[in-house]
This record gives C-alpha cells, structure tokens and sequence, in this order.
C-alpha cells in the first residue's frame, strides 16, 4: 500500500473513530445522568474491582476498550499488565481507578452487588442497544470480560501503529 493511501486510510479510521467516541460518550452521559438518580452504593471502595474476589468481570465493547486504552495513555501509563492479584488492570497502586473517567458501561451501571447491584435492564434497556449497535459498526464481535478486552485493544492498537509507520 502506498504512502498516501495508508494516510488517507487512517485518516478515514481517525474520523470513524472520533465518530464511535462521539457515541459512546453520549451513551455513557446518559447512563450517568440515570444512575446518578438511584441509589446505588458504590464510594469508590473498589471491592467490585477485585474480580478474583467477586467473580465478576464488567463486559466490555470494542469501542469501550480503545476508549479505556485512551484512558490508560491519559493516565501517564503505557501498557496495561494483568495482576496476580486478580483485580482489575486498571487500578493504581493505592485501590483507585486509574481511568475513571473513562470507565466501561459496566462499571458505571454497578454490575457488581457490593455497589448496588447492576441497574435494572429496564432502566437501561435502550442503552445497551445503542452499545450494541455501537460494537457492530466498529467491526466488535460482542463484549469481553474486561481483562480479555483490554489486552485485545492493546493488540489492536499495537497493529494500528505498525500498519501506519
């Protein structure tokens, strides 16, 4: 491929992926004005983000990954590296989230009982349809566990580079 078609190629994939961010963030908006309306339990106490404790893991979109991946590069962090532990890959040192801001739909509608329990599906029926929908357009083959989803967006942001060089 030449010079100018991979520019040209990943100018288009730039546009299509502000697009994709575009919607996530006015999904995620809309989740938080909602939850935000309940009364959950959640204070930053972080038990729901030690997987290995809950046996849970939040699922996450293609589109959720690359935007938690920006997260991660915001945050200073250049890679993402699972933990011994068994908690999520995202927290700092001192038990916070080190992304927050950008966290997955999972984890802003609670899926874990310590924090409330996941808001009812009724609640946000039409924002997982829009999740959904989202995944689909950007070429997803539906959510991962999070830890699985993270070290695919690496993957595929480490593709993404080489291929642009």
């Amino acid at each position: 491929m030449s010079r100018q078609k991979r520019r040209s190629s990943s100018a288009a994939s730039s546009h299509d992926d502000a697009d994709g961010e575009a919607e996530l963030r006015s999904i995620y908006a809309a989740l938080d004005a909602r939850v935000a309306g309940l009364e959950r339990n959640c204070q930053a106490r972080t038990r729901c983000c030690r997987f290995q404790i809950t046996g849970e893991h939040p699922l996450v979109t293609r589109a959720e990954a690359r935007y938690m991946l920006k997260g991660v590069r915001a945050s200073g962090r250049r890679a993402v590296s699972i933990r011994s532990d068994g908690a999520c890959p995202l927290l700092k040192d001192d038990g916070r989230c080190s992304i927050y801001a950008f966290r997955p739909f999972g984890c802003r509608s609670h899926f874990c009982a310590a924090a409330g329990g996941m808001v009812a599906r009724r609640e946000i029926a039409d924002l997982i349809q829009r999740l959904t929908a989202l995944d689909e357009k950007e070429g997803g083959d539906g959510p991962r566990s999070l830890p699985e989803a993270v070290a695919a967006g690496e993957r595929e942001a480490t593709s993404r580079r080489r291929r642009d060089r």
